[in-house]
């Protein structure tokens, strides 16, 4: 198990919206965000909590570099790597394992 730190995106029940994160604890904050429990956040108003994709990385410092690196890439790069990671976007956080 990776502990130290993890990158993931996040969608709406459309696949229209893309929120990109990063946190040390995976699905705690997943958690959150599907409880809205930080509700004038980004996420809670567009009701974006789908886990479409993750990546875990052994330190948070790395994850939080992928993050930007994310960040800065296109939309259309993002979606090809929700696709090719999980291609159906199916909600992945009761398949957590972390």
């Amino acid at each position: 198990m990776i502990r130290g730190g993890y990158v993931y995106i996040l969608t709406n029940k459309y696949n229209n919206v893309l929120y990109i994160g990063v946190t040390s604890n995976l699905h705690n904050r997943i958690y959150e965000h599907k409880r809205k429990l930080h509700k004038k956040s980004f996420t809670a108003r567009f009701n974006v909590d789908k886990l479409v994709y993750f990546e875990g990385y052994f330190s948070i410092e790395e994850a939080i570099a992928r993050e930007k690196q994310l960040k800065a890439g296109s939309r259309q790069t993002k979606i090809d790597l929700i696709q090719s990671f999980n291609p159906d976007w199916r909600d992945l956080f009761e398949s957590l394992d972390v």
